[in-house]
């Protein structure tokens, strides 16, 4: 999609060396950008996952024994390998100074000795010192040239052999690609750490694909957005207006749409923030904007994306969405209108379950168990204490009772492992039950290969996104049981879609509303205020010493951060016999300032994990025994989304640390993966979809104007099982019970289902 300047780059550098540089005793601590040159004496430690590398480097004119450290994510080097380091120095708590290198380049060894040196590192697979002196003592200083140019001559050295020379230069040639790659990168523009992931994300490939498709840095490769993609699309001759840098714009654009929950965008809406995306808006050109629709209709022929016309406006869809909406509607209709195998004995199975579990069913309860035998797909809605487990506990009987073979499962672990404490019986995660596989990127359960199994009951299907539900439709055969279960007042799911909203609007699906609160549940205030707020009345408060909803004012969000540490550190621990660390979760509906994650974070973990072993990544701490949370899914380790655990390891000389997230889960950071994970102790309302806690502490300032909404406290009240306390602005709480959001996203699943 891109045009590019012709661009060489050579692998070393020779010639006049620059002046090297001094350390931070000269005056270049305070973040100043040097250079220095120098031989690398030894490498300290390495990570082949991550790229992260702690060298020893003997600095040119500095004294043998003055060696500098040098960390970062830098290319495979080897002793003897003279490099060119550009960094800042900084001083580590325990290491002292070093220089936090920002790009590295290979440098040809100026001495006999040199050369030896560096290949007897053990850097190429096959050349140990032994075989390093004879390589050097028959070429010279040539031995470097004829490893590029003429490998095949490496059959002249004596004791070398056909099959061991084959082997060196299949090994030099490898390392030599890695090389070629991060000097590439570096010097258009991208980090020593971002080179590293791209390198991990397209292997040998890096440079082709980043050359010809800047672009796709953004889409494929983790930490990398478009802004930086297109700082190295600029660096390589992308023209500012060009119709590849205009659809790459588009693209994104819808990517972003929805990273915001819309599977689909107004024609005028994309072409508006593709422009602002990319700065065209300050061009003068009049036919701008028509360049971007051409460019969007290029998208459109190309198949990249869709256009739909919906009630006379254009609408555009990625094709990917486009294809799983379309494939969602057409399949849940499908389900609904098979004839699953008929329930008989619903009735006798709802008296021996009640019997059993000495539990009288309320109308409506049993009302959802026999549609439940009546429909082959159902929607169980409603809020908290309503009974929405115990009708689940019903349905599972009814079916053991009708010898019918299903599976439980949820889209997270946490909600997951709920659900089977909940019933007893064995559930899983959506990603579990399909059998994801990470390496493909796809799951084995699938049309061609559907679940075996009669019903399938779905466990918080307020979360579950477009995609997920497109993966858990085609994995089902026609008779097979569905139903979905949730709270559609909360906020929808974090990724495209409005599933549960859509499905329950659409009128298509026999569905279940639950409105009735149960005598034990009626005694909660966290659930008679969630009801409230649900119909935007503001929650009720209590003085009572065994009440498990508070309210406490504050006219600040300073305030509020101080009331937040002094709860967690004295207040909740003394009376209510919580561990702030393990039991109470901050929830807060911003990032950004005194009440936001960032800050929080920084305060409580200030108060509650003062002192103990660190690493240090950009302007983050992480320090053992730290509540974490993964940012993203990591399939390899096995964690996810949201996954929140503790530091339970931690080598502050290799940069590494390990993370608890439950008894059976342990995962491995490299330095180079921190950035994967965030402080815990606050999270964001959003990022708690799905959980519960024994207690929540939550922050509602008018600096969270922006992200007010009814649902979104309703949501955050609750995660809240024993205790929630409400630290608020009268005027934050009014903004928040006024502001119903649930109909923001843009999608035509509703209309699709209704046919």
């Amino acid at each position: 999609m891109a045009t590019r300047k012709p661009v060489t780059m050579p692998l070393r550098a020779g010639g006049k060396t620059l002046a090297s540089a001094r350390g931070p005793s000269s005056g270049n601590s305070g973040g100043e950008e040097v250079t220095v040159e120098g031989e690398i004496e030894r490498v300290t430690f390495e990570s082949a996952e991550s790229g992260f590398r702690v060298l020893k480097l003997a600095r040119d004119g500095s004294p043998g024994a003055d060696l500098l450290t040098v960390v970062g994510t830098i290319p495979p080097v080897a002793a003897g390998t003279r490099v060119r380091v550009r960094g800042r120095f900084e001083r580590d708590r325990k290491h002292g100074e070093q220089l936090r290198a920002l790009g590295v380049t290979e440098l040809l060894p100026t001495t006999l000795v040199g050369v030896e040196r560096y290949l007897g590192s053990g850097l190429i697979k096959g050349i140990g010192e032994g075989y390093a002196k004879k390589i050097v003592a028959h070429f010279g200083m040539d031995t470097l040239r004829v490893l590029d140019e003429e490998p095949e001559r490496l059959a002249e050295v004596d004791g070398l052999g056909k099959k061991r020379s084959d082997s060196v230069t299949k090994a030099w040639r490898e390392q030599r690609a890695v090389r070629e790659v991060m000097v590439f990168l570096q010097a258009h523009g991208a980090s020593g750490a971002l080179a590293g992931r791209i390198y991990k994300r397209y292997g040998a490939n890096a440079v082709r694909i980043v050359s010809t498709e800047p672009y796709r840095l953004a889409m494929d490769v983790w930490g990398i957005g478009f802004k930086t993609a297109d700082r190295i699309a600029r660096e390589l001759g992308v023209e500012n207006d060009s119709p590849a840098r205009m659809q790459a714009g588009l693209m994104q654009t819808l990517n972003d749409a929805l990273e915001s929950g819309h599977t689909c965008l107004s024609v005028e809406d994309a072409v508006a923030h593709a422009m602002a995306l990319l700065e065209l808006a300050e061009l003068d050109a009049a036919d701008t904007p028509e360049r971007v629709r051409e460019a969007l209709r290029a998208l459109v022929r190309g198949r990249y994306v869709v256009a739909e016309l919906a009630d006379g406006e254009p609408l555009v869809f990625l094709a990917k969405m486009h294809a799983a909406e379309v494939r969602v509607a057409e399949r849940l209709k499908e389900l609904a209108g098979a004839s699953a195998r008929p329930l008989g004995g619903a009735a006798q199975a709802v008296a021996e379950f009640e019997r059993r579990a000495d539990v009288e069913l309320a109308p409506e309860q049993r009302e959802a168990v026999a549609r439940a035998a009546d429909n082959p797909v159902l929607v169980i809605t409603g809020g908290p204490g309503v009974g929405k487990t115990t009708i689940v506990r019903a349905i599972l009987s009814v079916l053991d009772r009708e010898n019918i073979d299903f599976r439980l499962c949820a889209p997270t672990g946490r909600a997951a492992k709920r659900l089977s404490e909940s019933t007893g019986r064995p559930a899983s995660t959506v990603h579990r039950l399909l059998e994801f596989e990470p390496k493909r990127s796809e799951f084995k359960r699938n049309k061609q290969s559907p679940l075996e199994c009669d019903a399938l009951v779905v466990d918080e299907a307020s979360m579950i996104d477009l995609t997920m539900a497109d993966a858990i439709t085609q994995a089902l055969t026609d008779g097979t049981r569905l139903v979905l279960v949730g709270d559609v007042d909360q906020l929808p799911s974090v990724g495209p879609g409005a599933f549960l909203r859509d499905v329950i609007a659409s009128g298509a699906i026999p569905c279940v509303r639950l409105t009735q609160i149960f005598r034990q549940a009626e005694q909660s205030l966290i659930v008679q205020s969630a009801h409230r707020i649900n119909m935007g009345e503001p929650p009720l408060a209590s003085n009572r010493p065994d009440a498990d909803f508070f309210l406490i004012e504050r006219d600040s969000a300073e305030s509020a951060q101080s009331t937040i540490v002094s709860l967690l550190t004295q207040r909740i621990p003394r009376r209510f016999g919580l561990d702030p660390r393990h039991d109470v979760q901050v929830l807060t509906p911003m990032h950004r300032g005194p009440a936001g994650t960032v800050a929080l974070n920084e305060a409580l973990q200030a108060a509650l994990n003062p002192t103990g072993p660190s690493i240090t990544r950009a302007s983050r701490s992480y320090r053992l025994h730290d509540k974490v949370m993964q940012l993203r899914n990591d399939y390899d380790r096995e964690v996810y989304n949201g996954d929140v655990g503790e530091i339970v390891e931690l080598n502050e000389e290799q940069g590494t640390l390990t993370v608890r997230y439950d008894e059976e889960r342990r995962a491995v950071y490299e330095a180079g993966d921190l950035d994967e994970l965030a402080l815990a102790y606050a999270v964001s309302i959003h990022k708690s979809q799905g959980s519960e806690y024994p207690a929540v502490v939550l922050p509602l300032m008018t600096a969270h104007f922006v992200m007010l909404s009814r649902n979104l406290l309703y949501t955050a009240v609750t995660r809240g099982k024993r205790l929630v306390v409400l630290i608020y602005d009268p005027r934050a709480l009014s903004l928040a019970l006024a502001e119903d959001r649930r109909g923001e996203r843009r999608t035509r699943l509703q209309a699709r289902l209704r046919g």
